[in-house]
């Protein structure tokens, strides 16, 4: 084909992924096109899944914080407050958003191309854009990156069957104030949401197909969250199955596999993603996805045509907004040097947004136990820190695991107001090479107070404690390290 546009690498999708590795690329002098089927950029990520999502979440728990506060209950009229006011706010947000990264485009010469992308060879890209009644356009590159992202996944049984049944794309169209929110499925989206109804208000049954809530979670903060979701007034149903709906024009009947009815105004699936590699052409190129969308790569991920890579959710694991705009990036330097020796780090902290936040990274108890490595345990409760008591927000911990002999930190562990920012002073200490990424430098650095991050040196000082109460008095377990008559007050008044 003779009438096409040529490009170093042409990327398909401007979700995090995408927008990682077209500016990596571009920044290093290439000639990028991004194809974007919406008309504006950003992907998923920024208009039905992290900022929409997390918009709200936050939204929800400023509210609640109003709730709690007595001075406010003056002014608080909760009649006027509604779901469908909640998204107008994430609105804005994601108007932001799509400003601020069309302009990351513009700065650096890369071309934004609206429609659809299909692979025709493994050097041309056909794009259709029809919707923009434009004609179709072929673009010729050395390399493709696919970063296509993820949709919900619906059983098919109950996909669309009434007008009330959402997913986590679909919910933000909601126009209507549910009373009985059901969510079906516990997975990290469902838990979110669940905190989000919850605390505005609503009577929400939550619907596990498993018998544990995120059982990817070390077992004491999985605990802690089911414990706390239900305090709140969360109803959980832990593994049961969807078997029937009956539906009418106000209320949806669910029936479960135990013969349980949950009559409930709203359904909302929260049953996982699956990745967009459909009407893709993988075909031509000898590649394709299985069932869950999810494309085969290497750890420079290329696929299996080598000019090919594929980034993001169309991947797997872990599916995060934040491992796929790095994931892009990598996959951009490695097409523009094969030699590179540059690599993700191996651990990648989950960030759950639910009320309270959870974030961890690392090895968990049970899997530390299971591989036969001698470990300890170091608490903060948040209760303890002034700076918890100061936001009201005392729910909570951090926890810490370290090697019992060489202090090595294994895992980290958070529980509670803003863990997704709290776990990453760890992750920094945890990526040292070693003996730099120990306790001891949580116990011999000075933290601001009050401050969240004083629970790393309550947590340290905690496992310390421990490890000396543990050991032979005839042996000195903590090698160089010496306390001084300040340190050991302070664990003795925790």
């Amino acid at each position: 084909m003779d009438d096409y546009e040529a490009y170093d690498v042409v990327v398909i999708g401007s979700g995090p992924g995408g927008e990682g590795a077209a500016m990596q690329a571009a920044k290093a002098g290439c000639k990028v096109a991004v194809v974007e089927r919406y008309a504006r950029v950003g992907g998923a990520c920024t208009h039905l899944g992290t900022i929409p999502s997390k918009t709200l979440r936050n939204m929800a728990h400023r509210f609640m914080e109003f709730q709690n506060e007595p001075l406010f209950h003056a002014y608080l009229d909760q009649s006027k407050i509604n779901f469908p006011d909640f998204l107008r706010r994430s609105e804005s947000v994601i108007a932001a958003q799509v400003k601020m990264r069309s302009g990351h485009y513009t700065r650096n010469d890369i071309e934004v191309i609206h429609g659809t992308a299909r692979i025709q060879d493994r050097y041309l890209v056909e794009v259709d854009r029809s919707v923009a009644h434009k004609p179709t356009m072929y673009l010729r590159a050395k390399y493709i990156v696919l970063a296509t992202g993820s949709r919900p996944h619906r059983p098919a049984d109950f996909a669309n069957i009434h007008r009330n049944i959402y997913d986590s794309d679909t919910v933000l169209n909601l126009k209507s104030n549910p009373r009985v929110v059901t969510i079906y499925g516990a997975g990290v989206v469902g838990c979110e949401y669940t905190s989000i109804f919850k605390t505005l208000g609503k009577k929400v049954y939550l619907i596990n197909t498993k018998n544990s809530l995120l059982d990817f979670l070390d077992c004491e903060i999985r605990d802690a969250l089911t414990y706390h979701l239900r305090d709140q007034g969360v109803i959980i149903r832990n593994g049961e199955k969807l078997t029937g709906i009956d539906c009418d024009k106000q209320e949806l009947v669910l029936h479960l596999e135990s013969d349980k009815k949950i009559y409930t105004d709203i359904l909302l699936f929260a049953t996982g993603r699956i990745g967009n590699t459909e009407n893709l052409g993988l075909e031509n190129v000898g590649l394709s996805a299985n069932s869950r969308g999810h494309i085969t790569v290497n750890a420079h991920y290329q696929t299996n045509t080598k000019n090919i890579y594929a980034v993001g959710d169309i991947t797997g694991f872990p599916s995060l907004a934040s491992s796929a705009y790095d994931q892009g990036r990598f996959a951009a330097r490695h097409l523009i040097d094969p030699n590179c020796s540059d690599c993700l780090v191996k651990d990648v902290p989950v960030g759950i947004y639910t009320s309270p936040e959870i974030s961890c990274l690392g090895k968990t108890e049970e899997e530390l136990t299971h591989e036969k490595i001698p470990y300890e345990v170091g608490h903060a409760s948040f209760r303890h820190l002034a700076r918890a008591q100061i936001c009201d927000n005392t729910t909570g911990m951090l926890k810490l695991l370290f090697h019992r002999d060489s202090l090595e930190i294994l895992g980290i562990h958070c529980f509670g107001r803003i863990a997704c920012e709290i776990v990453h002073i760890g992750q920094v200490v945890m990526s040292n090479p070693a003996p730099h990424n120990t306790l001891k430098y949580f116990v011999n650095t000075t933290f601001n107070y009050p401050t969240m991050a004083e629970a790393y040196r309550v947590a340290a000082l905690n496992g310390l404690n421990r490890v000396r109460l543990h050991s032979d008095q005839h042996v000195k377990p903590l090698g160089e390290l010496e306390y001084t008559r300040q340190a050991n007050l302070d664990q003795m008044t925790m």
